[in-house]
């Protein structure tokens, strides 16, 4: 008898167990992967009554707290108090605590009656507030599981590089940006702020060729772009939001080489032997031209460049004879020097095996992108002292629609494959102090291909959340690829950024309305892609320039200003449709994705607007292929004659 009762209890006991290893919550799906979890029992849920409290009145930690309150509410429509003080049921908790075992920007949250966040510094408090809200935005109650996780960091440098030299993004595309990478934990933004197009979509003329510098410049009146730069006020605050997103912006000004925008300003320092888009580095003037660049914005004790590092380029000059390859070195070391004078550390891109030679160069406190490994190898690099960045051109780079590198990321293989820690066919170990992190790459070679900046967008954004999860938690990924790519999508970009336009979830149709009058808002500023807008038209004679919507970022017009044509613009292009609106009734459908623009008309195709090819030179040998995209603008209602109405905005496309 004994014995059966003992074997009931056993029984019993296993059964217990087994229910409370099944009542554990599974570990939530966020981006990063977290590091460490496990599971409690139920859910957390927010009340009326919630709050944001910290343990202590540290004014860093309150401004966390209250960019928490803000985020909550800008995503979720709920305004939480933040407070100093005792901590109740309910409550969200951020709390200072050193702790020598977490890494830095490391964090502890425990999701029990309440929500109680720990870190040993405030970066790490405010990747926790990421945590959360990825959390939340998943959950239509804004429940959250219960459970123990610990996160940190496997690098310290998880960036993205954009090329805004050859293309321009507004001010507020990069504002943008700097909360979409804080909202993926990714802390190293680098902009690349001066570049050029290639000669021979310009008639293989120097002269005519593309080039541009991005920045306000009074050392230099006439330097900066005219079609397109930021203020040096707009560039400060860009680097401000980015300091209270925890987000490092490295700005680039990237000579000797991509240097057409400094010769096209002054002739004399562009090299007769290498190309205008190579500086004269014989001639003392590329000195005193780029020394007083530099200065322009390193200077004083408010500098245009704030943070604590800038990149001064380096890449890809000639290597043709041994007398320019020793002034390349030395042009290197004078500008790693030059920039460290105004309390900076230097970033260049690889370049010293390309250019290998007997000058000294600076290695102490020195970063270095590897980019390409046979410009620098990495190993001699990390012989040398070099710290370095991975960002290998053939797994990171994306070059927009070029038919070389990657239109987009092959993100699986990313995934499955890459950390920072392998560099092209070089294999560092995971924890080498050598290697400070990893990056990727947005290059606009091709000027004048007509991607707009959601293209761009539309490319980076799959490659930032695979690649956040590959920066920040480093090859130990649990979840399989498959499982990853469909959850991911559920998450928005960040609070109050949707730069793909998305509208509703699955697809259904988002938005209508009865009429369009002149002057109306709708509550939505763009639809993007997949897309249809429909819309029935009694035809007016309509003015060129007559508008139906337009956004911050895009216009369609009833009447183009050119042809008075259906069309629109976007990003500096204007295309037009074949059609013209006329006196009489129709259906007028357009149709977007990331390859074209359609025009149906009652119902049929009447024109596609699709990527198309430029031929230059003769025999059309030098190719470029055109994007005519349009993600759809629907803020403002223009001023028309036409009576327009049953607009209908689908989230998928009906054709």
């Amino acid at each position: 008898m004994r014995k059966v009762k003992r074997l009931v209890l056993l029984a019993c006991s296993v059964f217990c167990l087994s229910g409370a290893v099944w009542a554990q919550n599974a570990k939530p799906f966020v981006i990063p992967e977290l590091k460490e979890w496990k599971g409690g029992d139920g859910q957390f849920v927010p009340t009326a009554s919630s709050r944001i409290v910290c343990a202590s009145g540290e004014a860093e930690l309150l401004r966390v707290a209250q960019a928490f309150a803000a985020d909550y509410e800008e995503m979720f429509g709920v305004r939480m108090p933040v407070m100093v003080g005792k901590a109740a049921a309910g409550d969200f908790v951020f709390q200072l605590k050193a702790d020598k075992k977490m890494p830095k920007e490391g964090y502890d949250i425990r999701i029990t009656d309440r929500v109680q966040v720990t870190a040993p510094e405030t970066s790490g408090a405010f990747w926790a507030t990421r945590t959360l809200l990825q959390m939340t935005e998943q959950s239509d109650s804004r429940s959250l599981a219960k459970g123990n996780m610990r996160d940190f960091p496997s690098y310290g440098v998880r960036g993205f590089m954009l090329d805004v030299g050859r293309k321009f993004f507004t001010i507020d595309f990069l504002r943008d940006y700097v909360k979409f990478m804080a909202y993926y934990k990714m802390n190293t933004f680098q902009i690349h702020l001066n570049d050029n197009g290639f000669k021979q979509f310009f008639g293989h003329d120097w002269n005519k060729t593309y080039a541009a510098f991005r920045l306000e410049c009074d050392t230099y009146p006439g330097l900066t772009a005219e079609d397109g730069f930021y203020t040096k006020q707009e560039f400060i605050d860009l680097q401000k939001l980015a300091e209270n997103n925890y987000v490092e912006i490295i700005p680039e000004i990237d000579a000797p080489a991509h240097s057409l925008a400094f010769s096209h300003y002054k002739p004399e320092i562009g090299s007769q032997t290498y190309g205008m888009d190579h500086l004269d580095l014989g001639n003392p003037e590329t000195y005193k031209f780029m020394d007083g660049l530099f200065k322009e914005y390193l200077e004083g004790n408010n500098p245009v460049f704030r943070g604590k590092r800038v990149n001064i380029g380096t890449d890809e000059y000639s290597n043709k004879d041994k007398q320019v390859v020793e002034q390349f070195r030395a042009f290197t070391d004078h500008y790693i020097k030059y920039v460290e004078q105004f309390g900076k550390q230097a970033c260049v891109w690889g370049a010293l095996t390309h250019a290998k030679g007997e000058t000294p160069v600076k290695v102490d406190n020195v970063v270095m992108n590897i980019w390409h490994n046979p410009f620098a190898q990495p190993r001699d690099m990390k012989a040398l002292g070099y710290k370095m960045i991975s960002i290998p051109d053939g797994l990171t780079y994306i070059v927009p629609q070029a038919g070389y590198y990657y239109d987009y990321l092959n993100c699986q293989y990313l995934y499955e494959n890459w950390t920072p820690a392998v560099i092209a066919n070089e294999v560092f170990d995971e924890n080498d102090p050598a290697v400070l992190g990893g990056m990727f790459a947005v290059w606009n070679d091709h000027v004048g291909n007509g991607i707009s900046m959601q293209d761009v967008h539309h490319r980076a954004f799959p490659a930032m959340q695979t690649l956040a999860v590959k920066m920040w938690t480093g090859k130990d990924t649990k979840l399989p690829y498959a499982d990853f790519n469909q959850k991911r999508l559920a998450l928005s970009e960040a609070p109050g950024v949707n730069i793909l336009g998305r509208i509703g979830k699955g697809k259904e149709m988002v938005y209508e309305a009865a009429a369009v009058t002149p002057g109306m808002k709708t509550p939505y500023r763009e639809v993007g892609y997949d897309y249809t807008v429909s819309f029935d038209i009694e035809g007016a004679d309509e003015a060129k320039g007559t508008e139906l919507f337009r956004s911050r970022d895009a216009v369609f017009y009833l009447a183009d200003p050119i042809s008075g044509m259906l069309g629109y613009a976007r990003d500096g292009y204007l295309y037009t449709f074949g059609y013209r609106v006329k006196p009489g009734k129709v259906n007028i459908a357009i149709e977007g994705d990331n390859q074209a623009s359609r025009l149906y008309i009652d119902g049929k195709l009447a024109e596609e607007l699709g990527k198309r090819t430029l031929y230059y030179n003769e025999g059309g040998k030098d190719k470029m292929y055109q994007s005519r995209t349009l993600v759809f603008p629907l803020e403002k209602a223009g001023q028309f004659s036409s009576r327009i109405s049953n607009l209908k905005v689908y989230n998928y496309k009906q054709h």
